[in-house]
């Protein structure tokens, strides 16, 4: 399942300087296990923005994308599946390792 975290994590918010990849990073990481959460506490789908939202999230706005994104790949595993596993940590470290081709996928997208 988390190969397919990170296809999404590749499209994840616009291009950002190299010197914010630990903030970008963990701040998608925050989503997914915000999300994680969510799916585990029986939150359905369909509320599931507006109900991550009402916590008020310390992420930027603009990591609502991330929410969409994330969602249906969290979504499809199975409940018991999610109890064992921190997806937050695992596309934090992905984002981490994958920043270089992240950027250069970005930029060869807003070109």
């Amino acid at each position: 399942m988390i190969r397919y975290v990170l296809a999404f994590a590749l499209m994840g918010t616009a291009a950002q300087a190299a010197d914010n990849r630990e903030e970008v990073c963990g701040q998608q990481g925050t989503v997914m296990s915000a999300i994680q959460e969510a799916r585990l506490d029986r939150v359905r789908e369909s509320k599931l923005e507006a109900h991550l939202l009402e916590t008020n999230p310390g992420w930027p706005d603009s990591y609502k994308v991330a929410i969409q994104q994330f969602a249906p790949i969290v979504y499809a595993a199975k409940r018991k599946d999610l109890k064992n596993v921190d997806l937050g940590a695992q596309i934090t470290q992905q984002c981490l390792d994958n920043w270089d081709k992240i950027q250069e996928m970005q930029k060869s997208v807003s070109n």
